[in-house]
């Protein structure tokens, strides 16, 4: 018999982290995560969306630009208004046509596919998870889908990153970035999230209770009602946003795609993507994508509230709003953040590499960074 041994790129390190996401390789895992995942799918777009080069200098002299810009996570910078490229700029390991992993800005995938099916008739955001998915667990049965859009839900699902202990980190084998461990299921993503439980769903605090989990729920009640696959949808995006490079998904061993944070693809390409909203919801042939009425809906800032002193940030629809700009940030240090007033889209790209990839004052900078962008 042939010597095997687990891959060590997908293999847990001290029982919590895999080593691709471990402090030395993380860089390289979010710049490689589309070669390193068990399973994948990839589209690419027919057309290209072409931007044209308007360098404004008094961008690169901003002093947070010249900060986060020279910072050792540091990745890739793009500012594009309409399609004029007003910005662009990479760290020297890092190039204009390397696709990254852009973590949890993936959610906003699901905003624009619930948002079709809201404005088609198909889900009603009144109704309750177990209205469209009967086979669901307790953590998500009795929930109401706008709250679930809305990360407004309590149960047992936790996504603390200092915690070797966090479900979300469990979450990760069943998406295929890491192997089970001794004696844990090889399951889906779907059987996974059917396992959450949850006694009361009820979030009193008006702060957000964020769970990559509710998106993944949210993806599977799309396909559900629309009876269309996730992947036909995720490559009508692609084409409507006239991407240039290969757009890589992550899915689970039963192909599903991990919409709560699968996608790696290229600055430029977020940028393009990032239009779409800056268009209110046009694709570049004038196609209609996701929904302008739910989009604007987000601004209302009906959504809870980050804690102080974020607390002017609220969520909703699955984005992040401060009532003029919406977005999504991503675990480790990335953020899209579009202006649909004046169709300006900021990328931002890079990679922390403490234990938990995780530092709210760093982030802060960066959004604040980004508000300045797209108030320009």
């Amino acid at each position: 018999m042939n010597e095997t041994e687990a891959n060590q790129d997908l293999s847990l390190v001290n029982d919590y982290l895999e080593h691709w996401n471990t402090p030395p390789y993380r860089r390289y895992g979010f710049h490689h995560l589309h070669q390193i995942v068990r399973y994948a799918c990839s589209f690419r777009s027919s057309r290209v969306l072409k931007l044209t080069s308007t360098p404004e200098s008094a961008i690169a002299e901003l002093a947070s630009v010249r900060d986060l810009t020279s910072h050792p996570a540091f990745s890739a910078l793009i500012v594009v208004r309409d399609n004029e490229l007003l910005h662009e700029r990479y760290a020297s390991d890092f190039a204009a046509d390397q696709p990254h992993s852009i973590m949890s800005i993936t959610k906003t995938f699901t905003h624009l596919m619930i948002g079709a099916c809201i404005d088609q008739g198909l889900i009603d955001v009144e109704k309750t998870v177990a209205d469209y998915l009967p086979e669901i667990g307790s953590g998500y049965a009795g929930a109401r889908i706008q709250d679930v859009l809305d990360m407004n839900i309590l149960n047992e699902y936790s996504e603390d990153y200092a915690d070797s202990s966090t479900m979300a980190l469990a979450h990760n084998a069943a998406m295929g970035w890491r192997l089970p461990s001794p004696g844990e299921a090889d399951i889906g993503n779907r059987d996974f999230l059917c396992t959450i439980k949850s006694g009361d769903l009820a979030n009193s605090s008006g702060l957000v209770n964020y769970k990559s989990a509710n998106t993944d729920v949210l993806a599977w009640i799309v396909e559900r009602a629309s009876k269309k696959s996730l992947q036909a949808m995720l490559l009508e995006i692609v084409e409507a946003a006239g991407l240039e490079h290969t757009f890589y998904m992550s899915t689970d061993r039963d192909g599903v795609p991990n919409t709560n944070g699968g996608v790696c693809m290229t600055a430029r390409d977020l940028a393009r993507y990032g239009l779409i909203f800056a268009r209110k919801g046009q694709g570049i042939s004038k196609e209609t994508v996701g929904s302008h009425q739910l989009m604007e809906a987000t601004r209302q800032c009906t959504g809870p509230t980050f804690a102080p002193p974020d607390n002017y940030i609220h969520y909703g629809n699955q984005l992040k709003t401060n009532g003029q700009w919406i977005g999504h940030s991503g675990w480790g240090g990335q953020l899209l953040m579009v202006n649909p007033d004046n169709a300006t889209v900021v990328v931002f790209f890079s990679v922390l590499e403490n234990e938990s990839a995780s530092d709210d004052s760093y982030s802060r900078a960066i959004v604040e960074m980004a508000q300045e962008l797209v108030g320009l």
